[in-house]
């Protein structure tokens, strides 16, 4: 099997999700162009001609979003006919899940150089757009243990015990690093700005709010008991043994926001990348994808991050940069509290809570930003992990050196 290098890895800003967002007028495919022509213009014409996969998670695949959307990107943005294009739905995992299937393919020998990540605009394509009948359909749901995502959060609090304190100590520290990070340049080399039609340009995410207090959040009250009362609530009643209610804490600001945004991450073979004048940043040592019980909250997650490491005789304690997606505070706060980890090594620049969540993009973004703390803070290992409802979760392992 070959070594799989990290050549580089670029995103969009993160923006709002709705009809105001600044990126709502941008087209998905046109998202991932411009990422394109920003890896183009930093690697040439010939790398980019030498691109042999093209891979883009997107989670809801109708409208701009439809007709498989990395065959219309990679046509739009100029990549080569022969380079494979696939568009994979793996919930919020995707962005992951599709760099992880470029990196197999680069492993096998079957391609040499790929273009893998994500990309969702939630303001074009709504959440739960695709109309999935087990969105909607308690009795279907219940036979396939789809509980909604806040639900699933607020099952998650209730189980382990987490108060609305610990939802809202997250919170906030999420959006002050996210300001800091900002503020600090730490987001320079990875995120691309965006031209829009009329030519302005989106330099920044606009999701953050640093100077977010506890006292803000206050007046948000717990969001989620009328959609649990539609029957997700009977559903893990029922489903769950000694559970008698769902307690629910999440209010709006716990949540992360939707958001529309790209990314991209250029990974190959060492050799054929020194070939075309590419600079290995890191080696991809590991992916590891997992499936579990879709009523064990988030379960998969911790599962796939436990065992990555384990199967590479690490701890976290060896792991300089974490980024662990923050799919809801209870995630965070969990993980902070019940895992011996360092906090300043957890999602230092901030995370989803703060800057959004586009879903099919969120691996490949965590992938993306974890590289540039990486780098930034000098060290050797990373671990980035992503994670969804339905018991689905991706982690993978970087080192650099």
């Amino acid at each position: 099997m070959r070594e799989v290098t990290i050549f580089d890895a670029v995103r969009t800003p993160r923006t709002k999700g709705k009809a105001d967002g600044s990126l709502a007028g941008v087209a998905p495919y046109e998202l991932t162009r411009q990422l394109v022509g920003a890896l183009r213009g930093r690697y040439g014409d010939a790398a980019l001609a030498a691109v042999e996969r093209f891979a883009l998670g997107c989670v809801t695949q109708v409208g701009p979003q439809g007709g498989n959307v990395a065959l219309v990107a990679r046509l739009h943005a100029g990549l080569p006919d022969s380079a494979v294009a696939v568009t994979m739905n793996n919930y919020c995992v995707s962005g992951m899940s599709a760099v992880a299937s470029a990196a197999r393919a680069v492993a096998t020998g079957e391609e040499r150089l790929a273009l893998a990540g994500g990309v969702e605009s939630m303001s074009q394509a709504p959440f739960e757009g695709d109309h999935a009948p087990f969105f909607t359909d308690l009795a279907l749901a219940t036979r396939l243990r789809y509980v909604s995502p806040p639900i699933v959060a607020d099952f998650l609090a209730t189980k382990a015990g987490l108060t609305r304190a610990d939802l809202d100590a997250v919170t906030v520290e999420s959006h002050r690093r996210a300001g800091a990070a900002w503020r600090d340049g730490h987001y320079a080399s990875s995120v691309v700005p965006v031209a829009r039609a009329d030519g302005s340009r989106v330099e920044r995410d606009e999701l953050f709010r640093p100077q977010l207090s506890v006292t803000d959040l206050a007046r948000f009250a717990p969001a989620f008991a009328p959609l649990g009362a539609m029957g997700h609530d009977a559903l893990l009643t029922d489903a769950v043994p000694g559970l008698k209610a769902v307690s629910h804490l999440h209010a709006i600001p716990h949540c992360p926001p939707i958001a529309d945004g790209a990314a991209l991450v250029l990974l190959g073979d060492a050799a054929r990348g020194a070939e075309l004048g590419l600079a290995p940043r890191a080696r991809l040592v590991a992916v590891l994808e997992l499936d579990g019980d879709p009523l064990e909250p988030f379960g998969a997650g911790f599962a796939a991050m436990d065992r990555i490491l384990e199967r590479h005789r690490l701890t976290l304690g060896d792991i300089g940069a974490i980024e662990f997606m923050e799919a809801f505070a209870a995630v965070p706060a969990m993980f902070l509290r019940d895992y011996a980890v360092d906090p300043a090594r957890v999602n230092a620049s901030g995370g989803h809570l703060a800057l959004g969540h586009p879903m099919g993009a969120s691996g490949a973004v965590l992938m993306t930003t974890l590289l540039a703390e990486m780098e930034r803070r000098d060290v050797e290992w990373g671990l980035a992990v992503a994670l969804a409802v339905s018991g689905v979760a991706c982690a993978v392992l970087l080192r650099r050196g």
